[in-house]
């Protein structure tokens, strides 16, 4: 497995790295999108242990993964809250779909076995991007947040959009987390059961929000996130094969 030199990609005028995650062999391999979550203290990807790491562990599943910027809105310098407090849903959404299009623009990559996964505001961002980029062949939910509200104008909560998702659904979450809650977990359920959307979610009693997060000591809870890596590669390699 092999990280490629950065690419840039033009998102609505604003320059987005990408980094890519290449797995050994010739190819051609299914691909993932991985949404970053919000590297606080942190400037860019290149610095976010655990994105690269996450990135990198699916690679050697033999994953080719794209990881988009999405804060190359704002200097990097720039606070993360403002980032977060900024950030606004027509422009995640630009960012998926344009990492997602340079994953099919590559020989090495199976068209159709495109999926995407994120983690904590990824989460929300992975299930942003499977409401409307409707070839992607899975998507992976770990314990995403505001699911339930809309962020930037114009906007529309991402859960009210359940029914554009054409792709199953995995989601991973603690029970002691507050951001997502259990009940808001299972607000998230009911609108993937009303829109008819397949879908299978992973609970963990003792966990809390960011519980794969290994950096993070106070967070991290190495029995789930073991199992839910375990759970999400059989979830990833039955939708997406390798």
């Amino acid at each position: 497995m092999s990280q490629e030199a950065t690419q840039v990609v033009d998102v609505q005028g604003s320059p987005m790295e990408v980094f890519l995650f290449v797995p050994d062999g010739a190819g051609p391999h299914p691909g993932v999108v991985l949404a970053q979550h919000i590297p606080v203290g942190h400037s860019g990807i290149e610095n976010d242990t655990f994105t690269l790491r996450s990135a990198e562990r699916l690679a050697a599943q033999g994953y080719l993964v794209a990881v988009p910027f999405i804060f190359h809105w704002w200097p990097k310098e720039a606070d993360i809250r403002l980032k977060r407090d900024q950030s606004r849903d027509d422009w995640m959404v630009a960012d998926m779909c344009a990492a997602f299009e340079l994953l099919q623009t590559r020989q090495d990559v199976l068209r159709e076995r495109i999926g995407v996964v994120g983690h904590c505001w990824g989460g929300r961002v992975a299930w942003l991007a499977a409401c409307h980029i409707p070839e992607l062949a899975a998507c992976a939910v770990f314990y995403g947040g505001r699911i339930k509200l809309t962020m930037g104008p114009s906007s529309i909560a991402p859960i009210e959009l359940a029914a554009n998702i054409r792709c199953p659904v995995a989601g991973f979450f603690g029970d002691e987390d507050s951001n997502p809650t259990p009940g808001d977990v299972d607000d998230y359920q009911a609108a993937l059961e009303a829109a008819g959307v397949p879908h299978e979610f992973y609970r963990y009693a003792e966990a809390g929000h960011a519980f794969q997060n290994f950096p993070s000591a106070e967070r991290y809870r190495a029995t789930a996130s073991e199992d839910a890596w375990e759970k999400l590669f059989e979830f990833l390699d039955r939708h997406l094969g390798v």
